[in-house]
């Protein structure tokens, strides 16, 4: 896509008034994953986790945006070990050593706050530490080439480089995307690409950086339930993902943890 292409002159551009109702919701978002921290260990189902995550958002004057969204049934997803994305909670518990993505949307006066962090059951092993670590890093990479004028290439290209310099790979069937007061929007926010290609960044674009990265190769496969998406090759993968918006000097995050709890290991 090029710079002047169609996507372009798509992307809501958002008043500066904006931003504060995204900070809320971003807040609240990272607010329910903080909440949920100690209660990710083994024994535990996703579908209690779920749960709680329900009844969090509820209590904050939120709507969960997932619950009903194209007819998916949770107010969360839950993606362990080698799920790749929009894990659906049930029944499984977690056992020693998973790894899980918990990702939440609230939707909070109109406004969607959209995040999502790495979790461990127990202890992980060094592979999974690997994993994590630098899908965290590589997500932090592509937010910090986000500036006015920079490209969505940018982004893509530093998180891509990094991802690929540690001998993981980013997953190319996902994508981040716009948001505001609409869950999904214009652009497509790629994890991988090269410098000076997409759409070019400019003040009041909202949007989320949320690669997706395996241990082994980049390709994914939907489960028959339409939703549950697997590395095929069965190796693990990580997801962090953070909702930002383009300022006149930079970046903000929407989503930063209030309690610090950013990336595992996370204080008991």
């Amino acid at each position: 896509m090029d710079q002047q292409g169609g996507e372009s002159r798509r992307i809501t551009l958002h008043a500066p008034a904006d931003f504060e109702g995204m900070r809320r919701a971003g807040r609240l978002a990272a607010e329910t994953l903080d909440m949920i921290t100690p209660h990710v260990k083994p024994g535990v189902t996703t579908e209690a986790i779920d749960r709680l995550i329900h009844d969090f958002i509820l209590a904050n004057n939120a709507i969960p945006a997932t619950l009903g969204y194209r007819g998916y049934t949770k107010s969360s997803c839950t993606s362990i070990n080698h799920v790749v994305c929009h894990g659906i909670p049930g029944e499984r518990a977690l056992l020693e050593g998973d790894i899980v993505n918990i990702d939440v949307t609230v939707i909070l006066d109109g406004w969607h706050g959209d995040t999502s962090r790495m979790y461990v059951a127990g202890t992980p092993s060094t592979k999974a530490r690997l994993l994590m670590d630098v899908t965290y890093e590589s997500m932090m990479r592509g937010i910090a080439a986000i500036k006015p004028g920079a490209t969505l290439g940018d982004v893509g290209n530093a998180i891509q480089a990094y991802v690929e310099r540690n001998r993981f790979s980013v997953v190319r069937d996902f994508c981040g995307h716009g948001i505001g007061r609409r869950f999904h929007a214009p652009p497509n926010v790629l994890h991988f690409g090269r410098p000076g290609e997409g759409p070019t960044l400019k003040p009041g674009m909202f949007f989320t950086v949320e690669p997706m990265v395996n241990a082994g190769r980049p390709e994914v496969k939907v489960l028959d339930d339409g939703w549950t998406a697997v590395t095929r090759d069965r190796s693990l993968s990580a997801q962090f993902e953070h909702m930002v918006g383009v300022t006149e000097t930079g970046v903000e995050i929407f989503t930063l943890s209030p309690a610090g709890l950013h990336h595992p290991p996370y204080a008991a």
